[in-house]
């Protein structure tokens, strides 16, 4: 999947918004972009809406009033009940009509296209937030990577105001595509979510041969790198496999510059609702704090720093 070209040779790139004043997506204060579209189905997945590169419709049940007026619209696909609308997402819904007839917000689009320059815009307006704090635009998901084009030529723009760039990905994608993407990325922050072959495949869906592959090349590239590993109860929590994450991170040598252990949150799972979709996690998982200890131990028996995250 590449970012689109349209008539005329009009680069554009699919995104879902943008999140402003961000501090945990690279150094400083930055902006991050989502992008739309990804390869991988991870189980954790705190943005659903992200996954396919297509507009996405949201309903908010807590905003509806229950005034009929999307009822009204479309009798055979929409039901009012007790706990709110019922869609038939199957049918031909223009989600536009929807948001534009609803009067309490309670529907909502998400995708949009934008243009490189478009989206520069936009971003170059927190400037002076980038340049006092050391922050700048980090290109997030999704997948940015399978829009390497658009990503590309948003962070030439991005870097001929001087701002700073980095790319969080899973690094699941062809390595020709990512290496040219590199050329204008100032960081990597690296998603590892399991070294194990088979806990990778179960907990995503796919093999991750590539993601390492990519992460030893670019470790020869020296490109900086932040390493981030989600720890999922049940899932990618095996203390032998955390082990081969540290090791296979110390393995990458002096480029990688910080180490985050990201434990495990629900707060993407309300979007699973508005979405129409099945949460396929138990909401009362959580990381219990034997476990973190058990990671840290690990870590400092591997000498690798690393930093918690909630």
């Amino acid at each position: 999947m590449r970012a689109r070209k349209m008539s005329g040779d009009r680069m554009e790139g699919f995104i879902s918004n943008l999140q402003r004043y961000s501090t945990k997506d690279g150094p400083g204060i930055r902006t991050s972009v989502f992008c739309m579209g990804c390869n991988l189905r991870c189980v954790w997945c705190a943005n659903p809406e992200l996954l396919e590169r297509n507009i996405k419709g949201m309903y908010y049940k807590q905003r509806c009033a229950g005034c009929g007026a999307c009822v009204r619209m479309y009798p055979n696909a929409i039901t009012f009940t007790d706990s709110g609308c019922v869609i038939d997402r199957s049918q031909n819904l223009d989600w536009q009509s929807l948001v534009d007839v609803c009067p309490k917000d309670a529907y909502e689009i998400k995708g949009q296209m934008v243009t490189p320059q478009e989206l520069m815009n936009q971003l170059i307006r927190d400037k002076e937030f980038y340049e006092v704090s050391q922050g700048g635009v980090t290109f997030s998901g999704g997948e940015a990577g399978l829009q390497a084009s658009f990503v590309k030529e948003s962070a030439r723009l991005l870097h001929q105001h001087g701002i700073h760039v980095a790319l969080d990905t899973a690094a699941n994608i062809p390595w020709k595509d990512l290496a040219d993407l590199l050329k204008e990325i100032d960081l990597v922050l690296l998603d590892i979510k399991a070294i194990d072959s088979k806990i990778h495949q179960h907990c995503t869906g796919a093999d991750n041969a590539l993601i390492l592959e990519n992460a030893r090349r670019m470790a020869d590239l020296k490109k900086p790198l932040w390493i981030r590993l989600v720890i999922v109860p049940g899932w990618n929590d095996d203390l032998a496999d955390i082990r081969s994450r540290f090791q296979f991170v110390k393995s990458l040598g002096d480029c990688v510059e910080r180490v985050d252990v990201l434990k495990l949150h629900h707060l993407g799972a309300s979007k699973y609702e508005q979405l129409g979709l099945e949460y396929r996690l138990d909401p009362q998982i959580q990381c219990k704090q034997e476990l973190i200890q058990a990671i840290q131990a690990i870590a400092q028996e591997e000498k690798v720093e690393i930093h918690i995250e909630n």
